[in-house]
């Protein structure tokens, strides 16, 4: 192919995808095709039935500005507004983390406990630090008669998340309440359930993590402090007193920090400790915990 051949859908993506392998992409290829799609205005589907297509001059020109902020190191996923989570799309801003597969385990877990609790009235839902809502918008869609409260220190992703509620249809079962963990939630309300991917980060992994998440997510929805389990300390106790007798904790964690924080929860006489679960790659992702029934 010559410099003076056209600049089709598939050459776009293509020379892309070289270009961002070169420069350190996990994904190039996936990178480029998002990236052209959001540029042309069309779904990623569609660029497999337009390889010979010519995309415009303008179209070409916001193509080269999305691969460059990609080049310097821009999440695909702030370049472009969305990100996809359990088969929903999602709203995310550099407000917010970016929902991973990793978390969906959460989702899973809590919808497989949620389905075998025995009925009672309406399940109650706490999703501790729901930056973008993905968790609390998910429970709503799956779990039609529960109520969620989105918990966020953070008020710009309490706004992220009250977006992706509305773009989802389930803003009237989700209250979003601005609060470091349950300090400003009524002291009166319990929970049957009590979700969160709290920062779980050391601060050494986080000068070795990835400039994409290093330098560009929110650092205070990734790093915990020296130990990493630094939320999760405060989180347990809190937690322990909110939940209804019988109400299940289940905590995002990274490996590094599994055995302190399942000796957190033996810790507090409140709690009793499930099995871990883990994601596909075997490790330890999703830590369980139960409150044991009033005596």
């Amino acid at each position: 192919m010559s410099d003076t051949d056209p600049w089709t859908v598939g050459r776009l993506i293509k020379w892309t995808t070289g270009h961002l392998k070169d420069r350190g992409s996990d994904s190039p290829r996936l990178d480029a095709e998002i990236l052209l799609a959001d540029a042309i205005g069309c779904r990623r589907i569609d660029l497999y039935t337009s390889f010979d297509n010519v995309p415009s001059e303008d179209q070409r020109a916001a193509f080269r500005k999305l691969v460059r902020r990609r080049t310097d190191g821009a999440p695909v996923a702030y370049l472009v507004g969305r990100r996809e989570f359990y088969s929903l799309s999602f709203r995310v801003t550099p407000d917010v983390l970016i929902p991973r597969p990793e978390t969906e385990l959460l989702v899973v877990t809590l919808l497989d406990l949620a389905g075998i609790r025995p009925s009672g009235g309406p399940i109650t839902v706490a999703d501790v630090g729901t930056g973008s809502g993905n968790i609390a918008v998910c429970a709503a869609k799956h779990l039609p008669d529960c109520r969620v409260t989105a918990i966020d220190v953070n008020p710009a992703a309490l706004e992220v998340a009250r977006t992706n509620a509305a773009e989802h249809g389930v803003a009237e079962r989700i209250e979003l309440i601005e609060s470091d963990l349950f300090a400003s939630v009524p002291a009166e309300r319990r929970f049957d359930f009590i979700v969160s991917n709290p920062p779980y980060v050391s601060t050494a992994e986080m000068e070795a993590l990835p400039v994409d998440i290093r330098d560009f997510e929110p650092r205070g929805a990734l790093e915990a402090g020296s130990r990493g389990t630094e939320v999760i300390e405060l989180l347990v106790p809190a937690a322990a007193e909110r939940l209804n007798p019988g109400g299940r904790l289940l905590i995002e964690i990274g490996p590094a920090i599994h055995n302190a924080v399942r000796s957190l929860l033996e810790a507090d006489g409140r709690l009793n400790v499930g099995p871990t679960i883990k994601d596909l790659a075997r490790l330890p992702r999703v830590v369980q915990a139960e409150k044991r029934e009033t005596e």
